[in-house]
């Protein structure tokens, strides 16, 4: 076998990409049985092991002595008079799923008329926020003539039924086109429904087509086009759920769902004002998505509305065997549970540099609604390093891509972006990934004395550990809107610039992170329930909404 790129000098110029540095007798040492390591691995990669093999090692975010808990696998939810059916057509389509729900169980509207209302709105509104990569009209008016059959004969499956929502474009539909935001594969159309798509189905959620994403689930860039923020033309929705969230805010559908590796759900809801959950790590399958990185990547819907979440989740929670990641839980829900009992706590630096007006407002709101409201901290840990975790998932399910050279048909070329992102994970550490995953362990075990102690944490999204922490960990998330504040064109991540002198300001929601302890999705339910009625903003259009 030949050696012929393997020397000490080779060895010695690779050191500093490592952070290692060796004597002459050790690069001497390694060079003789580098030929024989890069081999191993040039057969690895000539397997082509594709996106969908999943890893043998799987993610389970609970700890020993976990104990599931002790909750009845059932929902309550608002007994509310709806009203009476709004004569203009966007007052029904920018109702919360539990109203329009209840117009659809008392005939006010069938599903069919319904689906009309959105796919209206849909082909004048989506064009200009660029947040819709399939539209199903065929598809949507079959489904709703089957759910209004369906409640026809009693067959009523849930609050769902007759509702109709968009799925993120990585999920798979079988016959529709499902190209993942990314030029390579925007041709590509699979054979099979993912599992989500089957059980919204089996809701009798009316499926309107698929939104954009950030191509490869990262920003809100695709190829066709940047999804804009409806309450913004000027700036992006933020990613990757960027066209679940922009949809939602604009009233294009009843509810959307989206997935969430790093705060996929939570930033577009965020920037769109909408209410995103992000649930345990394991309730929802994700068989027939696209894996990002199979031991992060979570499925959860966003909507107009807390309850609403609450609704979506108890439609899609349930264990499925051909997810290695899936875990089995019941599903709690009551709208009318106290929350005077909850012990809810802050970490001080959250709400430090970084934090808006509203965020601190927030933090008073809770005070004022009876809870037990106490001041928390976290281990000073690393918790930036655990995206590299991340990285070198991200980079061996598209290593197709870097080895062809076809990532550089994809549209976002900058430094942090996926093809360079990519690259540079091939200089990541085997031994500092295995440390990495034993930091992951330590977080685990933060995290989980965290909320031993609390029943509920608030605080900003991008601000403190817990945006990074909570998803490596696992842990439930629900983000609502808070308020509005003036802000300039903000930039497509990251934290918000300050205005230039004359610089145009533009009137744009705010929300708040809300956490939990592992399957308690209950508790950030309930006392996000309380906010949303305490804030009183969440009635509010964008303006990018369009007439009636």
């Amino acid at each position: 076998m030949e050696r012929e790129d393997i020397t000490p000098e080779t060895v010695a110029a690779a050191e500093p990409l490592a952070g290692v540095d060796f004597s002459d007798a050790e690069r001497a040492q390694i060079a003789v049985l580098m030929p024989q390591q890069k081999e191993a691995t040039r057969r690895l990669r000539a397997l082509g092991i594709g996106n969908g093999v999943p890893m043998a090692c799987r993610f389970d975010p609970r700890l020993p002595g976990f104990r599931m808990p002790d909750l009845a696998d059932t929902q309550v939810y608002s007994a509310i008079d709806p009203g009476p059916l709004p004569a203009d057509p966007a007052d029904i389509a920018f109702a919360p799923v539990t109203r329009l729900s209840a117009w659809l169980a008392s005939g006010a509207i069938d599903s069919a008329g319904l689906t009309e209302i959105y796919l209206d709105r849909i082909d004048r509104i989506a064009p200009m926020l660029r947040c819709m990569a399939a539209v199903t009209a065929d598809l949507a008016r079959e489904q709703a003539a089957m759910a209004d059959a369906r409640r026809a004969r009693g067959d009523i499956p849930g609050p769902l039924l007759g509702v109709p929502y968009v799925l993120k474009d990585l999920f798979d539909t079988k016959g529709i086109v499902t190209g993942w935001g990314a030029e390579p594969y925007r041709d590509r159309i699979p054979e099979e429904d993912a599992a989500l798509v089957s059980r919204m189905r089996e809701a009798g959620a009316v499926l309107l087509g698929k939104s954009s994403l950030g191509a490869l689930a990262r920003n809100d860039v695709w190829y066709g086009g940047r999804t804009n923020n409806p309450w913004n033309l000027n700036e992006g929705s933020s990613g990757s759920s960027a066209g679940s969230a922009s949809a939602t805010a604009a009233g294009l559908c009843g509810f959307s769902i989206g997935t969430e590796t790093l705060g996929s759900i939570m930033s577009p809801s965020q920037r769109c004002g909408t209410t995103g959950l992000r649930p345990t790590f394991g309730r929802v399958s994700r068989r027939g998505a696209m894996v990002l990185a199979a031991t992060l990547d979570k499925v959860g819907p966003i909507c107009r509305a807390v309850e609403d979440t609450a609704m979506v989740l108890s439609a899609l929670n349930g264990v499925d065997p051909d997810d290695r990641g899936s875990i089995s839980a019941p599903f709690h829900f009551d709208a009318n549970a106290r929350i005077d009992d909850l012990r809810v706590g802050y970490l001080p630096e959250a709400f430090g540099d970084g934090a808006t007006a509203t965020d601190r407002r927030a933090l008073e709101t809770v005070r004022g609604l009876g809870c037990t409201v106490v001041e928390t901290a976290l281990p000073d840990l690393p918790y930036d390093a655990l995206r590299h975790i991340l990285i070198a998932e991200a980079a061996a399910n598209f290593e197709d891509l870097t080895f062809s050279d076809r990532d550089e048909l994809l549209t976002v070329q900058t430094d942090e972006a996926w093809p360079n992102t990519f690259r540079r994970a091939r200089f990541l550490s085997a031994p500092d990934h295995v440390q990495l995953d034993k930091l992951r362990y330590l977080t685990m075990q933060a995290l989980d004395a965290l909320f031993r102690d609390v029943d509920v944490l608030i605080g900003p999204l991008s601000t403190g550990p817990m945006m990074v922490a909570s998803n490596f960990t696992g842990h439930p998330c629900l983000h609502l809107r808070a308020g509005f504040e003036e802000r300039p064109n903000r930039p497509p991540s990251g934290p918000d610039r300050p205005a230039e002198p004359g610089e145009p300001l533009h009137t744009v929601p705010m929300g708040i992170s809300l956490w939990s302890g592992l399957f308690r999705e209950d508790r950030i339910l309930s006392l996000g329930l309380a906010l949303e009625r305490a804030f009183d903003v969440a009635d509010r259009r964008p303006p990018a909404a369009g007439p009636a």
